[in-house]
């Protein structure tokens, strides 16, 4: 079981202001990135800041974009180590096939499949995967939407597939949703508003990593 701080910002200030506020406890951090055209938001979306950091954490991307494969190799080169795509933006099962082969190439990767989006939509098999990330809120593009208890349908078919797959879940996740989502079969656990807008966020963080245990 792994909590991870997810940072959606449009600033690179805040980005840094965040990152160093969980860098003392925290070994991976999610970073969500947003093109506009893929969600009615958009995002800091630079990568070259994040070089000062990627030495010390885990960065994993996570991209709601419409064209994913053009940002793997840049974030990639300033140390991002795991990459997860929107299977909205790689419908077909060839344009699955080639992101999860260029990203596997620099790192782990995933597909991210988005609330309303049904299951079927993967095409890859799952054993291709380092991971699933299942949104557990209504539609991607904004911090703060609250939890579906309906989204955990998908969580539990996957791992009624795959014993093995982390599936992670983003959306909604505080220390109440933490739970039915580990009971329907998640193992990582991405949290940006519980752990974020409190006034003390390495707290929050414990609450989380504590009653997942």
């Amino acid at each position: 079981m792994e909590v991870i701080p997810g940072i959606l910002e449009k600033e690179w200030n805040e980005i840094e202001r965040k990152i160093n506020l969980v860098k003392p406890f925290a070994k991976t951090i999610h970073i969500d990135i947003i093109d506009g055209k893929f969600a009615p938001n958009a995002t800091f979306i630079d990568p070259l800041p994040f070089q000062k950091f990627t030495s010390d954490l885990f960065f994993e991307l996570h991209m709601m974009v419409e064209n994913p494969i053009q940002y793997l190799k840049p974030f990639a080169d300033v140390g991002f180590k795991r990459f997860i795509g929107h299977i909205e933006s790689l419908r077909q099962l060839a344009d699955q096939a080639e992101f999860v082969a260029k990203a596997e190439a620099l790192g782990e990767v995933g597909l991210a499949i988005d609330g309303p989006t049904p299951l079927k939509t993967i095409k890859v098999p799952l054993d291709d995967l380092d991971a699933v990330l299942i949104y557990t809120s209504d539609r991607v593009g904004f911090s703060g939407p609250s939890f579906m208890e309906e989204r955990l349908g998908k969580v539990k078919k996957i791992r009624e597939q795959n014993k093995f797959l982390s599936i992670a879940v983003d959306g909604g996740i505080n220390d109440q949703t933490a739970i039915l989502a580990k009971n329907a079969g998640a193992t990582r656990f991405v949290s940006t508003s519980f752990i974020f807008n409190s006034p003390d966020p390495q707290k929050q963080y414990e609450m989380l990593k504590e009653i997942l245990k």
